[in-house]
C-alpha cells in the first residue's frame, strides 16, 4: 500500500505508516513492521507512540522479545512518551522469552514513569518469573497487585 502510495505520487504521512504497522501488528508480522519503521527514517518522518507501541506489539505477538526490548529503548531514547500499551506489549514479549528480570525492570520504570499498570502488565510479569521458575517473585507481584486494587 505504501509503495503504491509512493508510486502514484501521493504523500505518506505517519498516519498511513501508524495504520500500516497495525496492520503488520495484527497479521503478527513483525520484520515487515520493523521495516516500515525504517522506511519512515528513510522518509525523515519521525515515530511518535502509536507508532512504536504498534510495531513493539507486532514483536510481542512474534515472539521476538529482544526486538520489542530493542524498540522500547528507541521510544526511550527518542524522548517518546511511553505509554501502558508499548509496556505491556514489552513486557508481555519478555515474557515470552522467560525474561523476567526484563519484565520486572520495566515494571520499575512504569513506576518512575507514572505509567500506570494494568491486569495485563501483572499477568504477563508474572507468567514471566513463572517461565523462569521465580515463584517467589510471582508470589511478590501478586501480593502488589492485590495492594493495588487491580482487578484480577
Amino acid at each position: 500500500l505504501l509503495n503504491t502510495m509512493t508510486q502514484s505520487q501521493l504523500e505518506s504521512t505517519r498516519i498511513s505508516f501508524n495504520a500500516a504497522i497495525s496492520c503488520c501488528e495484527k497479521s503478527v508480522e513483525w520484520e515487515k513492521a520493523v521495516q516500515l519503521l525504517s522506511m519512515m527514517a528513510q522518509n525523515t518522518m519521525e515515530p511518535d507512540t502509536v507508532t512504536l507501541s504498534a510495531a513493539i506489539s507486532a514483536c510481542d505477538k512474534g515472539s521476538n522479545w529482544g526486538q520489542a526490548l530493542q524498540l522500547y529503548c528507541v521510544m526511550v531514547q527518542s524522548k517518546i512518551e511511553s505509554s501502558t500499551i508499548a509496556f505491556n506489549a514489552t513486557i508481555s514479549a519478555c515474557e515470552k522469552g522467560a525474561e523476567w528480570q526484563k519484565a520486572l525492570q520495566l515494571m520499575g520504570a512504569m513506576a518512575r514513569e507514572t505509567v500506570e499498570w494494568s491486569t495485563v502488565t501483572f499477568c504477563s510479569a508474572i507468567s514471566a518469573c513463572e517461565k523462569g521458575a521465580k515463584w517467589d517473585k510471582a508470589l511478590q507481584l501478586l501480593s502488589v497487585m492485590m495492594q493495588s486494587k487491580i482487578k484480577t
